[in-house]
């Protein structure tokens, strides 16, 4: 795998399909590289509550990746409680989500934090809403950024992945690869499928 350089977004076909696991794989090969590189978990919904405050388990995976060491709320700015849909979670409370404060967020930790490698993790699919007329997704389409599109290898993944394919590319967005992973689950033509997608997808299979 060649080692990516510069900001990217990471999305997913679906939740649990492994966003954190690709984004710490690609800052880990980084890392062993010798280059500069951290990850970035602007809302995280589903937290526990440390001696460090509340902490989501995947802004902490993309910390310890990374080669950057930056502090939790730079990481996380928005740590919701409860592990559902951010909105949701954030009117149990009483918070209200906006998107234009978020790459003020980002851009808190790009200006103090110079790196070859930027990896910002979206929440669940590509359509997550903040509130009631913003998505998260907002965060590429407003900051520019390129996406790496992570495809939970399940069944109906090639739907999934073409059609979260077409909303990055309507919203503007620059589709800069997809990664097919294999979530570990039976997959009948594993091989057959991630070829299917590979014809069809708009973008580069990146391959870890």
């Amino acid at each position: 795998m060649a080692v990516l350089k510069g900001k990217f977004f990471i999305a997913g076909t679906d939740t649990g399909v492994g966003k954190t696991w690709v984004s710490c794989r690609l800052l880990e090969k980084a890392a062993q590289s010798g280059l500069q590189c951290y990850g970035l978990k602007p809302v995280a919904a589903g937290c526990e509550e440390t001696i460090d405050g509340w902490r989501n388990e995947d802004a902490v995976a993309l910390m310890q990746s990374a080669s950057v060491k930056l502090d939790y709320d730079l990481v996380n700015p928005i740590a919701l409680k409860a592990a559902m849909a951010p909105h949701i979670a954030a009117k149990k409370e009483n918070r209200t989500l906006r998107l234009p404060r978020l790459p003020g967020y980002i851009n808190g930790a790009l200006l103090t934090h110079k790196a070859d490698l930027v990896l910002i993790e979206g929440a669940g699919g590509w359509r997550v809403p903040l509130n009631d007329f913003e998505m998260l997704s907002g965060i590429a389409v407003h900051m520019e950024l390129p996406v790496i599109l992570v495809v939970g290898m399940r069944l109906g993944c090639i739907n999934h992945a073409l059609l979260t394919a077409d909303a990055i590319c309507a919203d503007g967005c620059h589709l800069a690869g997809w990664v097919a992973n294999d979530l570990g689950e039976p997959m009948e033509e594993l091989e057959e499928n991630i070829a299917t997608l590979e014809k069809l997808m708009p973008a580069p299979r990146i391959i870890l």
